[in-house]
């Protein structure tokens, strides 16, 4: 099936991918990218180990990935207050996943950028203010890690 769009043509500025490189061991990572999502407001109500999962259940044998579901809760009440539809994306999750033995990758995509890229958010002022001040919380949560290890 043919996506209605190219997904080539979407820089990964727009959809709001933010990275960093950790050097330290996986369960120190998860513990660290934690604390500065909290330090920015954000609390944390699902986490899971999709490579724990799959590697009981299928025999998988994947490296360590572990997903945080952080949420903001002030950010999550403006932006349901705009549109419903972005529930179904919730929360947004920060990735933390080895790279190899004493290095962790952490990435996270803006739900809100992703929203409105879809479609599933409003062309409104008001939601431009709301995928500006994730970004600002996001962008310093990520800036609060301590890559250096």
């Amino acid at each position: 099936m043919p996506l209605p769009i190219d997904p080539s043509e979407i820089a990964a500025e727009d959809r709001g991918e933010k990275r960093a490189t950790l050097a330290m061991d996986h369960e120190e990572a998860i513990e660290h990218v934690r604390e500065a999502f909290v330090a920015e407001g954000f609390g944390v109500p699902a986490e899971f180990s999709p490579a724990e999962m799959l590697n009981e259940k299928v025999d998988a044998d994947r490296d360590p990935y572990y997903v945080l579901g952080a949420c903001h809760p002030e950010m999550a009440d403006r932006a349901l207050e705009e549109s419903l539809e972005i529930g179904g994306l919730f929360p947004c999750n920060v990735i933390v996943w080895q790279e190899s033995p004493g290095t962790q990758q952490v990435y996270h995509v803006s739900i809100m950028r992703i929203a409105r890229l879809m479609g599933m958010a409003p062309d409104s002022e008001a939601w431009d203010e709301i995928v500006s001040d994730t970004g600002a919380l996001v962008e310093r949560a990520i800036a609060n890690l301590d890559t250096s290890g």
